[in-house]
Parts: structure tokens; sequence; C-alpha cells
């Protein structure tokens, strides 16, 4: 699994156990959702072209570097991915926001497409598509393969947590497209649900479940 990486930073694991108890509340299953795609969010920008301007001190003139490029376009997978784009933001707040609607058949477990807004000129933007449940690789796969056939070509995928068979189909599906993720857990269960996992995360992150 070349393109995944897992953030084992202690602060990052420390928050995912409290969102993993089933007991933990809305409000802070919530909370923490945005904390951690805080940190989370400097991992996947780590590799962002950087470049020089020339600037004014209070002391003298520098060069100083600076993100290169056009703003960054971050794209969440409807619904559970909202989480995860929020706390970005508060990083990012300059970027560019798209959405893709998809929701699974519970039957099938295939994506089913509702929505689809993305900024302009994706071809010229890191791409960074955020859900926190990579379980089946069904919906990633589809969501990414609708980015680039809008033009995105430098795509990263982050989620809170992945499966296995989620990684492998994602493999299969988009070699070019790495991995972010917070824990790589066991499998799936027969209903396609992520183990350990956390359970529904729009569920639990919206107080629906």
């Amino acid at each position: 699994m070349k393109h995944l990486t897992v953030v084992e930073h202690p602060l990052v694991q420390h928050k995912l156990t409290l969102m993993r108890e089933k007991d933990t509340s809305t409000a802070s299953f919530r909370k923490l959702l945005r904390e951690i795609s805080l940190l989370l969010a400097y991992e996947v920008t780590r590799e962002l072209p950087v470049t020089t301007k020339q600037i004014e001190t209070p002391l003298c003139a520098m060069e100083a570097p600076t993100i290169e490029g056009k703003k960054l376009a971050l794209v969440s997978i409807l619904r559970a991915g909202n989480g995860l784009l929020d706390g970005i933001l508060e990083l990012i707040p300059a970027a560019r926001v798209g959405f893709v609607g998809l929701y699974r058949d519970e039957e099938t477990l295939e994506p089913v497409q509702y929505y689809f807004k993305v900024p302009k000129n994706l071809e010229d933007r890191t791409v960074i598509a955020v859900d926190p449940m990579l379980a089946t690789g069904n919906s990633s796969v589809a969501a990414i393969d609708l980015l680039k056939q809008a033009g995105a070509k430098n795509i990263i995928f982050l989620c809170l947590l992945a499966s296995p068979e989620g990684v492998k189909r994602m493999e299969e599906a988009h070699p070019d497209v790495p991995i972010i993720t917070a824990s790589l857990d066991e499998k799936l269960n027969e209903k396609g649900y992520i183990v350990p996992g956390l359970g529904d995360a729009g569920d639990r992150m919206f107080g629906t479940k």
C-alpha cells in the first residue's frame, strides 16, 4: 500500500479513540472531528509546491516562502465529508470548495449520485477530496471518477478511517491518488461497515443515528 499514509500522531490517535467510543455525544463527536481534521490537514498539505516572493518585514526586505499556483480545491463527499471540510477550512480559509453528493444503496453497496458542484480550473489546482470513511471504496472511487472527468489531475484523498478492502479498491481504480488516513482498521463486516470503526460517521455527526 505504497500510496497510503497513516497519521500516527498521538493527538490524532487520542482524539480518534474518543470518537470511536459509542457513548460519545453528538456534540463531542462533531467537535472532535473538527479538531482531528485540523491535525490531518497538516499532513495532507505537506507536499504542496512552494515558491518565494519579495516582502518587507519591519526590519528589511526578504525572499519569503509562499504556496505556489492556484488556490487549493477542497471537495466534500456528502454528507459526512462536511465534518472534515469545516476543520480544514479553518486552516485554509482561501481554498475553493466543491461538493459531490453520493449515497450508498444499502442492498448493492453501490454509490448513487445526486449532486455535483466543483470549482473551475481543477486541472490547475491540488484537489483534496474528503470523506471520513473509506469503507468499500465504491463511493470514493465514483467521486474520484467525477473529479477526473471535471479536469482534476492532482488529487489527494483524506479520510478518518480506512478498511483494507477500500484501500485496495482505490489503489486498483486510482493508483495515482494518495490516501491520508488516521487509521487502517481491520476489515469490513457483512453490511460494508468498517470494523472496529466508529459506526456511521454521518449519523453520529448529525445526530440521526
